[in-house]
């Protein structure tokens, strides 16, 4: 819908002056078209003075949608203002998983009242889901779904999908049990269509179900449905029994939140799951702090090493202009390293069981990356360093030792690069924390040495 800041400023522009001049029923023919997370950037962007009207305008069924889209401190601000009539409402609108993901975020104040405006039925269901881990298939599901008898006609299923299907939030996909509610099969309601009124369904389902149960990681839920190309998710027991289903929206909320996570773990910022406006100074503070200070701790190793080759350096001064050439290239090669193999990692197209084979291929990529830079280092360094900047020092034995340095640098850095994340994921750490910073910190401090080493055996310093 706003494809332009600039457009959005103008419509909330053109509904703040419509409620100032309390033309309510315009404002509310404005809303109606347009789609529930455009109505609630609008709604965001409002702030307090005029949040709680635009919202009152909408209708019950579409608030809820819009409801569900806001941020968390929106929704509390809400809250602490409606009735319970209004909050009564909203919740009768709102899919238990929905509701579920409001109160995990709610304070415990506001989830008291709205536990005590819910419904036996949900408060129930809300109470058991929470039981559930909160990185586990069981904490994004929703139990309700519409289940057939295989022993059903199609003409039953779809006088079931007719009575109860507007109540749920899909209807595409649907699961065939048996009396006790072990999973027996799925078909879609393209399959109901494209059958015979008579035909049983048992005859139509298709018994090859994948299935996830309540205790495996939502990230692998999400990976799995990516790779199945599935609107929905059966979530099963260990007994095998249906318990839920877990959607594409939700699938899709768990990959950015998962993808945001490893982000800022390889950028050394501690994960939020709050908006970067709405997270105060201090807690931006605290999530960067320590792992700063982690990592100023370790580069003073890189400092201790060339403290301890200032006789080197002082012999040939040339040697220091190079240092941060060879620690830098050896940054990025460590990062290209860990970055591929962490997103293959993420993506479960590598495991630990690869390891040789990951550092094979990486040592490969590694000598072709180290010869090429080392050549062209070597012409730039004999070209315009010695001949056209005049820099008579710079012999080429002592360009020899820069260049082969930096193959051995390059070497080291994608070796480190490529097994620091899947030692990492062996020993059940997020690999995404050994990517940028720790793995440059360990880049540098190899590279100086190498550096040094070939200086003193090479150079004689």
């Amino acid at each position: 819908m706003f494809d332009r800041e600039e457009e959005m400023d103008r419509y909330l522009d053109e509904i703040k002056d419509m409620l100032r001049r309390k033309q309510y029923a315009a404002v509310r023919d404005l809303l109606l078209p347009l789609e529930p997370p455009d109505i609630a950037m609008l709604l965001e962007e409002s702030g307090e003075e005029f949040m709680p009207l635009l919202y009152r305008l909408l209708p019950k069924e579409l608030a809820a949608e819009v409801f569900v889209e806001l941020e968390s401190d929106s929704q509390e601000m809400l809250i602490n203002g409606f009735s319970n009539t209004e909050l009564k409402e909203v919740l009768d609108e709102l899919y238990l998983d929905d509701a579920v993901d409001i109160v995990e975020e709610m304070p415990a104040s506001v989830v008291i009242r709205i536990l005590d405006k819910a419904t036996p039925e949900m408060r129930k269901s809300i109470n058991e889901m929470l039981q559930y881990p909160e990185d586990s298939a069981g904490s994004i599901m929703n139990v309700e779904y519409l289940s057939l008898k295989k022993d059903m006609t199609v003409a039953d299923a779809f006088k079931r999908i007719r009575r109860i299907g507007g109540e749920l939030e899909t209807i595409n996909i649907l699961y065939v049990t048996d009396p006790t509610r072990h999973l027996q099969g799925v078909l879609s309601v393209r399959d109901l269509l494209l059958a015979d009124e008579d035909d049983r369904i048992e005859e139509i389902m298709d018994p090859n179900v994948v299935s996830v149960t309540t205790l495996d990681d939502k990230e692998d839920v999400a990976q799995a449905m990516s790779k199945y190309d599935y609107l929905a998710m059966p979530v099963v027991d260990q007994e095998n029994r249906l318990i839920g289903i877990v959607t594409v929206d939700d699938a899709m909320d768990v990959m950015e939140e998962e993808a945001t996570e490893d982000m800022e773990k390889m950028a050394a910022i501690t994960p939020t799951d709050k908006p970067y406006l709405k997270t105060s100074v201090r807690s931006t503070f605290q999530a960067r702090i320590p792992w700063l200070l982690l990592l100023m701790v370790s580069a003073t190793f890189t400092g201790l090493i060339i403290t301890s080759f200032e006789n080197s350096l002082a012999v040939l001064p040339v040697l220091t202009a190079y240092i941060p050439m060879l620690m830098d290239t050896g940054g990025n090669c460590g990062s290209q390293s860990s970055v591929t193999v962490i997103r293959a990692l993420s993506l479960s197209e590598v495991n630990f069981s690869d390891t040789f084979q990951i550092i094979w291929k990486e040592l490969r990529v590694a000598l072709l990356c180290g010869v090429c830079l080392a050549v062209a280092n070597f012409v730039k360094m004999m070209l315009v360093d010695r001949l056209l900047l005049g820099n008579t020092a710079l012999s080429p034995l002592i360009a020899a030792v820069v260049c082969g340095t930096l193959v051995c640098t390059v070497l080291c850095a994608k070796f480190v690069g490529c097994t620091l994340p899947l030692l990492a994921k062996k020993i059940r750490l997020d690999p995404a924390v050994m990517a940028s910073p720790f793995i440059t910190t360990i880049v540098d401090a190899m590279s100086l040495l190498i550096y040094f080493a070939f200086s003193k055996s090479l150079l004689g310093v």
